[in-house]
This record gives structure tokens, C-alpha cells and sequence, in this order.
């Protein structure tokens, strides 16, 4: 057992022992809270600002307060800044090293504060932050495709349902549904930042404080966009880090699905793709081997990014308000989701602008599986035939074309007439992959055309973002 004085001096003049040393490690937080530091010393910085103004703090002292936390900041920075165990947390750290270089003055500046808005403060401004970073970096993926796709604008490869050969489409295509994915998830990340941006400052511990202060203020010294509207909810509530992680859990799935694509691509079995080397990795064993390892650990880290999602929703379920000390657990789910979807949308859109198509194995690929079936469906309907007999007449056709082993733009004509009598010559137009992609030319078809068109329509976007 420690001895009383070990007792943090924040807040232990109501007890009458000390903390016992292991419940002091226990509930101590700093070792993944100082992530906070910098972000603290900004709202340390505006709620001093704002004492001030007040006349709870004299000009000399704010610029004693400026001057103790820019030499704080440097310390951290450069990794000299010493981190106790026994000051629990960030904001405690941060506030004994201010006192010890200025003395007494660093005690006035936890007026009209508690470490409960403080902290929610804190976690705020950072995650607002690193949801600007996550932004730039869903953008860079997010060209990268684009580039892609324009590229492969009119490269024909197979679109799949139920991992069967459907009907041809565009490479370009392809790329630009997945970019349409990654464009959602960077709506429901833009709407969330809206959210995360309101001000818990001013809070206190959860009713207030009876101090004269001026919450709008410190809410627009620290960019936010309004000071939250109930004291209580300000402390407890953490939706702004449940939304951020729901986002993530949305992203990474939609990045998982990318990623298995891939991955089948890349194989020897479809050989659509060729992935960078510097992107790869080799076997100890089997020489030959050219792994896709950055593709399947994003697929593979998704699991992690949903596992945090439920920590903070189960977190959160069942707790009464205000705040509880269950809401030191928000931090490293948080923490470790945007560290992993920085990682991943980095590798991804590094390694995008590096895929290489096998144009040649895709076509040869589409040709096979009967892909323009469809189309001679849609040829006969046109030929005042009803969808449904049509639809008939080409299933026997495609039934034929297996026991001869022949797709049905290797039929002969006369081949194709024995299952109806109004195909002429003209079918041929629609049973070629080229005519199959490009008579899809409407809004959101695969034609290169279209696709040209939505490639266009996303630079226009991505320049609003």
C-alpha cells in the first residue's frame, strides 16, 4: 500500500488513505490518453483565453499560462515530456508540469472546468482532426480509381453475379462502382465531423458551473461550430465516436470487398491483374509464390475495426448520465479504428495507381460463360418476341452452344436460326462484347462512353470535397 502522500493531490483531500498501487495502475489512463496532450494544451489554451476575459485571470497570468504550455508542447514534441503514473491522466500530467515551471498561477486554470468536459473536449478536437486526415487520404483512393477507370474505360472483362460469368462489362466500370462506395462513406464521414464539431467546454463536471463564462467564446477560439446545448449530455455523450467508428465499420467493409477482388484477380486462376511487387510477398518455401498480402490484411483488419464498433456501442449501452469512469474505455477502440483506416486507405491508394490490367485475359475471360446470353434475349424482343419466350429460346441455345462446346457468337447463323426463325444476320452486332458493352449507353451503364462521362462527373465532385 502507498503511503497518504502518494495520493494524487487533485482530488485527495476527501480521503483518508492512499490509493492502493495496483487500483492506481488500474484506473490510470495516461499511457494511452497523452495521445490527447496537444489537443488539452489547445483547450487548456482557449478556456484561459476566456478566464481572462472574465477577470478570473489577469493578463500577466494568461501570458505566464502561454509561456509554460509552449514549453510543455516542445517537450512532447520532442519526446523528453515526462509522463507520471500517479497523475492518472493527460490532463493531470499537463496541469503539474504548468504549476511546477510557473507556479501557482497554473492552479487558477482548472476554474470553471472538470476534467469531464475536458477530456470530451479533448477527444473532440482530435478526432476532428484525424477525420480531416482520414478525408485527404479517402480522396487520394478515390482518384486513384478514377484515374484507373478512365484508363480502363473501354476494357472489357466479366461482371459476375453469384461469382458466375454474367454479362461483359468495363474494367472502367467495375472501378467506378467501387468508387461510388468509397463516395458514400465519405458523405457519412463529412456528416459526421458536422457532428463531432460542437463544443462540450463549459460543461463542467455535468451541471455547469457558477462562474460567469463564455462557452460561445471558447467554442470559436477552438473552431467548433456551437457550444453543445445540455451540460449533462455534453459529458457523457460519445455518439460522435460510435458514428465515427460506424463509418469506419462501413468503409472497411466496402475495402474488404475491393480487397477480395484483388485477390482473386491477382490469382493464376483469373489473371486479370498484376499487383506491384513492392505490394507483395514471397513464400519461405515456395518460390514461385507472389503473395497479396496488403490487399488481404486490409480484408483481415476489418475484423478488428468491427470488433471496436461493438466495445463502444456495448460501452455505452447501459451507463445512467453523466459521466462514468466506463468512458476511459472510448479511447483505444478509437484510437486503434482511425490508426487502422489511416493504414489502409494509405496502402490502397498507394498501390491503385500501380495495378496492371491483363486486357487480353480479361476479354478472353468474358468471352467464355455465355456473357452476351442477354443480349440475344433482349435481340429477340425486339423482334416481337415476349421476354419470357425469348428467354426460353436462348436457354436452348445456350444448351447447344455446351454440348458443342461453343459460345454464341461462334454459331453459325443457320446454328442460331434452328431456335428461331426471325434471327438474321444482324445478331451478330449484339453478340460481340463490343456491342454488348456499348449498347448499355445510359446513366450509370457500362459502355466506355458512360463510363468516360462518370469520370468526369466524380473529378467534378471531388473538387467540392
Amino acid at each position: 500500500m502507498s503511503n497518504k502522500k502518494d495520493t494524487n493531490q487533485a482530488w485527495g483531500g476527501r480521503f483518508n488513505e492512499a490509493t492502493d498501487d495496483f487500483v492506481a495502475k488500474f484506473t490510470a489512463s495516461v499511457e494511452f490518453d497523452q495521445k490527447l496532450a496537444l489537443h488539452d494544451i489547445q483547450g487548456s489554451l482557449a478556456h484561459a483565453e476566456m478566464l481572462t476575459s472574465i477577470d478570473l485571470l489577469s493578463p500577466e497570468e494568461l501570458a505566464a499560462i502561454k509561456k509554460g504550455f509552449s514549453d510543455i508542447r516542445m517537450e512532447i514534441e520532442a519526446g523528453t515530456f515526462e509522463w507520471h503514473l500517479a497523475l492518472e491522466d493527460v490532463h493531470m500530467n499537463l496541469e503539474a508540469a504548468l504549476t511546477e515551471k510557473i507556479g501557482g498561477i497554473g492552479k487558477k486554470l482548472h476554474t470553471g472546468r472538470s476534467r469531464n468536459d475536458q477530456v470530451a473536449t479533448d477527444l473532440r478536437l482530435w478526432l476532428r482532426d484525424e477525420i480531416d486526415l482520414i478525408s485527404k487520404e479517402l480522396s487520394r483512393l478515390q482518384r486513384a480509381l478514377v484515374d484507373l477507370a478512365e484508363k480502363e474505360s473501354a476494357t472489357i472483362m466479366p461482371g459476375f453475379t453469384h461469382l458466375q460469368t454474367a454479362q461483359p462489362i468495363t474494367f472502367g466500370h467495375h472501378l467506378m462502382a467501387w468508387f461510388e462506395m468509397l463516395d458514400r462513406d465519405h458523405g457519412r464521414l463529412i456528416d459526421c465531423r458536422r457532428r463531432t464539431n460542437h463544443s462540450p467546454l463549459g460543461a463542467a463536471a455535468l451541471a455547469g458551473t457558477t462562474y460567469p463564462i463564455n462557452r460561445k467564446m471558447t467554442a470559436t477560439l477552438l473552431g467548433f461550430d456551437e457550444p453543445m446545448n445540455n451540460s449533462l449530455d455534453a459529458v457523457s455523450d460519445r455518439d460522435f465516436a460510435i458514428e465515427f467508428c460506424s463509418f469506419a465499420s462501413i468503409l472497411m467493409t466496402h475495402l474488404s470487398r475491393v480487397s477480395e477482388e484483388l485477390i482473386l484477380w491477382n490469382s493464376a486462376q483469373f489473371n486479370f491483374i498484376d499487383l506491384p511487387d513492392r505490394f507483395c510477398t514471397g513464400s519461405s518455401i515456395m518460390p514461385q509464390k507472389k503473395n497479396p498480402d496488403v490487399p488481404e490484411l486490409v480484408r483481415g483488419k476489418t475484423g478488428r475495426v468491427n470488433g471496436n464498433l461493438i466495445a463502444l456501442l456495448t460501452l455505452m449501452k447501459s451507463q445512467p448520465l453523466a459521466y462514468n469512469k466506463d468512458n476511459q474505455e472510448d479511447k483505444e477502440p478509437l484510437f486503434d479504428t482511425v490508426a487502422t483506416v489511416k493504414d489502409c486507405l494509405r496502402a490502397l491508394a498507394n498501390m491503385v495507381p500501380a495495378i496492371k490490367s491483363n486486357q487480353k485475359s480479361m476479354t478472353e475471360s468474358a468471352r467464355r460463360g455465355f456473357a452476351t446470353a442477354t443480349d440475344l434475349a433482349d435481340y429477340l424482343v425486339r423482334k416481337n418476341i415476349a421476354f419470357r419466350d425469348s428467354h426460353e429460346i436462348v436457354g436452348k441455345a445456350v444448351a447447344y452452344g455446351l454440348s458443342i462446346n461453343k459460345d454464341l457468337s461462334e454459331m453459325s447463323l443457320s446454328e442460331l436460326q434452328q431456335f428461331s426463325t426471325v434471327i438474321e444476320a444482324d445478331v451478330f452486332n449484339v453478340l460481340t462484347l463490343e456491342g454488348s458493352v456499348a449498347a448499355r449507353n445510359h446513366i450509370g451503364g457500362t459502355a466506355p462512353k458512360q463510363v468516360r462521362l462518370a469520370t468526369k462527373a466524380a473529378r467534378k465532385k471531388m473538387g467540392a470535397i
